[in-house]
C-alpha cells in the first residue's frame, strides 16, 4: 500500500451526528499505485463536475440526482474565493454560494465529493476566482514565492478546510469529501516565475497537507508535484498519462467534454462517441479516477464570466445542459459507458497491471484477469475475474480481431468493453441512447400543445408596454474625481462595475478648424492600447468604438471651435482568468492617448486633467431592484419613440406555465445587461459568429475545440436563462440596460424542453446493461442468447409522449426527423410503439421479431427506428378537458 492518510477518529455523540448529518459511516481514504482506496477497497471512480454558483440552490437536488442516475460516483467542484470573500475578511456563504448546503446535498444523495479549493480556479470565471481586492495589497504578487500572497492564500484555504471540518463533511467524519485539490494547472505557468515558482509550488503542497484535512490532496498538470501529492492530468485525452511516481495512481481531474465560448465565436461541441472513446481508453490503460469537466456547466450569472469576452452561458456541451435538461445522446451514452466500466470494476481493482495484447498497428487489448484458486483447483478463465478492453485507434476503418478464440469487429476510433472477457457489453462508437432535440418556444398554461403546433412561427413578445430612462453620458454624480493623467481601469473601479468614464476637455482654435477644412482632413483620437471595449463620445455625441484585447484604436472625431469634451467609456467584459501575472494584467488603457492631425502637431492628452466616474447612474440607484425607484425618472416608452443608446428599459411580465426552464430571447437586442426581479441574469451581446467553419462532424480522430462547431452566421448566444426560483407566477420585473439603439419590443420569453426524441436500435445491438448480473452478487456474467436489445425513450420530467411521429421495424432509412421506411417494414410497427409509449413519460420496446408479430424480412438484420413528440402533461390534460 502506498502513502496513506491517517484516519482521524473523532469521538462524536450520536446526538451530534444527527444534528451535523452523517451521510456515510466514517471511512478512511488513501491510495496506492493503482487507485483511490475507500474504506479499505480500491475503487474505479467516475466524477462529475458541477459548479454550485452556476446554478441556484433550487436546481442543485435535480442536478445531483441526474448525476447519480448517469452513473457517477463523485461530484467535483471548485471553491470560488471571490464569491465567498468579496471584501477582505467578510465571508459570504448564502444563496448560490452556500457551499456547505451543496456539499451536504451531495452527501445525502450517496455520492462522494472532490473539492478543488485552489484557490486559483481559472474556470472561465471572473479573475480566475481571485477577489479583486487581492491585487490591491501593496507588494503582492500572485502565485509565486511572495509572502503577502501566501499569507492570504493560506488564510482562505484554511478557512475552507476548517469550515468543512466544522460541518463534519470529510469522509472520516461521515461526510462525502474524499479528496482535495490545491492550486490549479500551475505547471502551465510555473516556469514564468523561475525558481520562485518552484518554491511556491512546494510551499503550497506542504501548506495544504499541513491543514490535516485527513484526505488525499491532488495537484493537476503538475509534473513536479511532491511525493505526498497526487499529480493528475487535464485534457481531452489522458490515456497516455503517467504520474511522476510509480506509487501514485493515474487520475484525470479534467476531461474536457466540450469547451467554452467567446462572444462572436462559433459554438463548440464534442461528439459523444469520441468522449466515450477517451474515457474507455483511460480506464483501459490503467486509469482509475476520471472527472468530467463539465457534467453540468450552468450559467455565468451576474458579472461572473471570465475573459475577456466569455459568454454568459457556460453550457460547455455537457451531459446536463445549462438549464438542467439532459443532453441526449451524450448523457445516455455515457450512462451506458459507466455501467459497463462498473461491470469491470472487480477485475480492474484486483489486478495491478493488465496483460497487453497487440492485434495490429492500431489495434490492441488490455486484459485484467485474476485467476482465483479454490480447494486447490485452478478455475477456468471464465470462472475468474476477467475483463477486457479491445481498442481500434484507426480513424478510418473497422477491423476484425481475434481474441480468446472469438472474432470481434471494432469500428474505427472505438473501444469494445468485455466485462467477462467474452461478451461485448458496450462499444464507444455504437450509440444506443436516444437523441433529444430541444425546442425553445413560448408556451402558456392555457396554450395546449396542439394549438402551438398549428402556429409554429408565432412570435409572442414579452410585453407591449415599456418604460425607459436615459443613462447620462460621462459624469453623473458627486462621487467623481479629477486626476492629472490616465489611471488604470481596475485601480479605479475595483471591479464594482464594468464601466468607467474618462472625460477631458480640449480647446480647438479657428486655425485648426480652417486647417482641417482647407486640407480636407479630420482629426483622430489615437489610443495606443486598450481592452476590452471602448466607446468614444465628443460633446456627448457617440463617435465610435472598438473591442479587443490590448489593441490600438484610431477614431476620427468631429470637433468644433472652442472647448470640446472628449469622453471615453472603458468597459470590462470579464476579467482575465488564465495566465501568469494576473495581478498585472489590468484593464482600460495603456500608453498614450493623442489627438492627431492638428495644425501644430499631435496633442498628447495623456497628461491632461481627466475626470473619472465609476459605473452607471442606474447601477448606483439600483433601478433594477424589485422596489420601484421613483428617483430614477421612468417614463413611458412608446413603440414609435426614437431610440438612443445607453438607455434603461423595464416592463412586467407573467411567467410561462409549467416547470420547463425559462429563457429570454434577446436576438433583437444589441449589448447590455439584464435583471429579473432584482436578480442579475448576466451580460448579453448579439455578436454574430462567422458564416463559415461549421460542417458535418466526424467523431473519428483527435478532437479540438475547432473541430465540431455550430451556430455559424448566428448570434453566439440568443437565449438567457431565468431560473424558475427567481420567478413569480405574475408581475415579474424585467430591467435591461441597452448600450446600442436597439429597442426592447421584440424581446420574448420562452420555455425549453425536449420536444422531439428519436432512437434507433438494431436486433444485433447489445443487451441492456442492467441485464448483466450485479458483480457485487455474482461474477458479473451474462447469457446473451436469452436476452435481446431494448429501445428506450423518455421525455423530460413533467412531459409525456403525445404522439408517435415515426415507427418502423425492418430496414428504415435516414436519421432523426428524417426517417423513412425501407424495403422491409413490419406493418404493426406504429401500433406496437404507440401502445407501449403513448401517454407515458418513458417506455421500452424489445427489438425482436416476436414483439412485432414475426420476421418481416428473413436473413436481414432488422432495426427499430422511432421518433416521438413530447408535450407537457398539463397541456395534454388541458386539451383533453376541452
Amino acid at each position: 500500500m502506498g502513502f496513506g492518510f491517517r484516519w482521524m477518529i473523532v469521538a462524536i455523540s450520536v446526538q451530534f451526528l444527527i444534528v451535523a448529518g452523517e451521510y456515510f459511516k466514517p471511512f478512511n481514504v488513501s491510495y496506492d499505485h493503482r487507485a483511490l482506496i475507500i474504506d479499505g477497497k480500491r475503487r474505479m471512480l467516475i466524477s462529475a463536475g458541477i459548479h454550485y454558483p452556476r446554478a441556484t440552490p433550487e436546481m442543485w437536488p435535480d442536478l445531483i440526482s441526474k448525476t447519480k442516475q448517469g452513473g457517477a460516483d463523485v461530484v467535483e467542484t471548485y471553491v470560488f474565493w471571490n464569491g465567498h470573500e468579496p471584501v477582505r475578511g467578510q465571508y459570504y456563504f448564502e444563496g448560490r454560494y452556500d457551499i456547505v448546503k451543496f456539499v451536504k446535498q451531495v452527501g445525502s444523495s450517496g455520492l462522494y465529493l472532490f473539492l478543488r479549493i485552489g484557490p486559483y480556479v481559472c474556470a472561465e470565471w471572473n479573475f480566475g476566482g481571485f477577489p479583486v481586492w487581492l491585487r490591491d495589497v501593496p507588494g503582492i504578487e500572485f502565485r509565486t514565492d511572495n509572502v503577502l500572497f501566501k499569507d492570504e492564500m493560506k488564510r482562505f484555504v484554511k478557512k475552507m478546510v476548517d469550515l468543512m471540518k466544522e460541518e463534519s463533511l470529510f469522509s472520516w467524519q461521515g461526510g462525502p469529501i474524499i479528496m482535495l485539490q490545491i492550486e490549479n494547472e500551475y505547471g502551465n505557468v510555473e516556469s514564468s516565475y523561475g525558481s520562485r515558482g518552484k518554491n511556491y509550488m512546494r510551499w503550497a503542497a506542504k501548506m495544504a497537507v499541513g491543514l490535516d484535512a485527513g484526505v488525499p490532496w491532488v495537484m493537476c498538470k503538475q509534473v513536479d508535484a511532491p511525493e505526498y501529492i497526487i499529480d493528475a492530468c487535464n485534457g481531452y485525452y489522458c490515456d497516455g498519462f503517467k504520474p511522476n511516481s510509480d506509487k501514485k495512481p493515474i487520475f484525470w481531474t479534467e476531461n474536457w467534454d466540450g469547451w467554452y465560448t467567446s462572444w462572436g465565436d462559433r459554438v463548440p461541441h464534442r461528439p459523444v462517441e469520441d468522449l466515450a472513446f477517451a474515457v474507455a481508453r483511460f480506464f483501459q490503460r490503467g486509469g482509475s479516477f476520471q472527472n468530467y469537466y463539465m457534467y453540468f456547466g450552468g450559467t455565468n450569472f451576474g458579472r461572473t464570466s471570465g475573459g475577456p469576452n466569455y459568454i454568459t452561458s457556460y453550457d460547455y456541451d455537457a451531459p446536463v445542459d445549462e438549464y438542467g435538461l439532459l443532453s441526449q445522446p451524450k448523457w445516455g451514452h455515457l450512462k451506458d459507458l459507466h455501467a459497463a466500466i462498473k461491470l469491470c470494476e472487480p477485475a480492474l481493482i484486483a489486478v495491478d497491471s493488465p496483460q497487453y495484447i497487440k492485434f495490429g498497428s492500431k489495434q490492441e487489448a488490455h486484459v485484467y484477469r485474476e485467476i482465483v484458486h479454490s480447494s486447490g483447483q485452478k478455475l477456468s478463465l471464465y470462472e475468474s475475474k476477467c475483463s477486457a478492453f479491445l481498442a481500434n485507434i484507426d480513424e478510418h476503418k473497422s477491423v476484425t480481431v481475434k481474441f480468446l478464440g472469438q472474432a470481434y469487429t471494432l469500428p474505427p476510433w472505438s473501444v469494445s468493453i468485455l466485462p467477462d472477457c467474452k461478451n461485448v457489453a458496450f462499444n464507444t462508437a455504437k450509440v444506443g441512447a436516444q437523441t433529444s432535440i430541444k425546442t425553445v418556444r413560448f408556451n402558456d398554461i392555457n396554450d395546449p400543445a396542439y394549438l402551438r403546433m398549428m402556429v409554429p412561427n408565432q412570435v409572442t413578445r414579452i410585453s407591449e408596454s415599456w418604460n425607459s430612462v436615459k443613462e447620462p453620458i460621462g459624469v453623473w454624480s458627486n462621487s467623481n474625481f479629477t486626476f492629472h493623467g490616465i489611471l488604470e481601469h481596475l485601480n479605479v473601479t475595483k471591479d464594482r462595475s464594468d464601466y468607467l468614464w474618462y472625460t477631458t476637455r480640449i480647446h480647438i482654435s479657428d486655425e485648426d478648424i480652417s486647417f482641417w477644412k482647407d486640407n480636407q482632413l479630420s482629426p483622430a483620437l489615437n489610443i495606443h492600447s486598450m481592452r476590452d471595449l471602448v466607446y468614444i463620445y465628443v460633446n456627448s455625441q457617440f463617435t465610435g468604438g472598438a473591442k479587443g484585447k490590448w489593441i490600438k484604436v484610431v477614431q476620427p472625431v468631429n470637433l468644433t471651435q472652442g472647448y470640446n469634451d472628449i469622453t471615453l467609456l472603458s468597459q470590462t467584459v470579464g476579467l482575465q482568468n488564465y495566465g501568469a501575472f494576473l495581478e498585472k494584467d489590468g484593464a482600460g488603457f495603456r500608453g498614450q492617448i493623442k489627438l492627431t492631425g492638428c495644425k501644430s502637431g499631435d496633442i498628447d492628452l495623456t497628461e491632461f486633467m481627466w475626470t473619472y466616474q465609476v459605473g452607471l447612474k442606474g447601477e448606483f440607484l439600483k433601478i433594477f431592484s424589485t422596489d420601484d425607484n421613483i428617483s430614477a425618472g421612468w417614463t413611458e416608452f412608446p413603440r414609435d419613440a426614437i431610440p438612443s443608446n445607453f438607455s434603461w428599459y423595464k416592463t412586467h411580465f407573467d411567467a410561462p406555465g409549467g416547470v420547463d426552464p425559462v429563457v429570454l430571447d434577446f436576438r433583437s437586442m444589441g449589448k447590455g445587461q439584464a435583471w429579473v426581479n432584482g436578480h442579475h441574469i448576466g451580460r448579453y451581446w448579439t455578436l454574430i459568429a462567422p458564416k463559415d467553419g461549421c460542417k458535418p462532424c466526424d467523431y473519428r480522430g483527435s478532437y479540438d475545440s475547432d473541430k465540431c462547431t455550430t451556430n455559424c452566421g448566428k448570434p453566439t448566444q440568443s437565449w438567457y436563462h431565468i431560473p424558475r426560483s427567481w420567478l413569480k407566477a405574475t408581475d415579474n420585473l424585467l430591467v435591461i440596460f441597452e448600450e446600442t439603439e436597439k429597442t426592447p419590443f421584440e424581446i420574448s420569453i420562452k420555455s425549453g424542453f425536449s420536444e422531439t426524441i428519436c432512437a434507433n436500435i438494431s436486433e444485433n445491438y447489445y443487451p441492456p446493461l442492467n441485464a448483466w448480473s450485479s458483480p457485487n452478487n455474482t461474477s458479473g456474467k451474462i447469457s446473451p442468447n436469452t436476452l435481446i436489445p431494448e429501445l428506450h425513450l423518455q421525455c423530460d420530467a413533467g412531459h409525456t409522449i403525445s404522439s408517435i411521429e415515426f415507427a418502423s421495424y425492418g430496414t428504415p432509412r435516414g436519421s432523426c426527423r428524417k426517417f423513412s421506411k425501407g424495403s422491409c417494414h413490419a406493418p404493426n410497427s406504429f401500433s406496437v410503439v404507440s401502445e407501449a409509449c403513448k401517454g407515458r413519460n418513458s417506455c421500452s420496446i424489445a427489438v425482436s421479431n416476436a414483439v412485432f408479430g414475426g420476421d418481416p424480412c428473413h436473413r436481414v438484420v432488422k432495426t427499430l427506428s422511432v421518433e416521438i413528440r413530447c408535450s407537457s402533461s398539463s397541456y395534454i390534460g388541458s386539451a383533453l378537458m376541452k
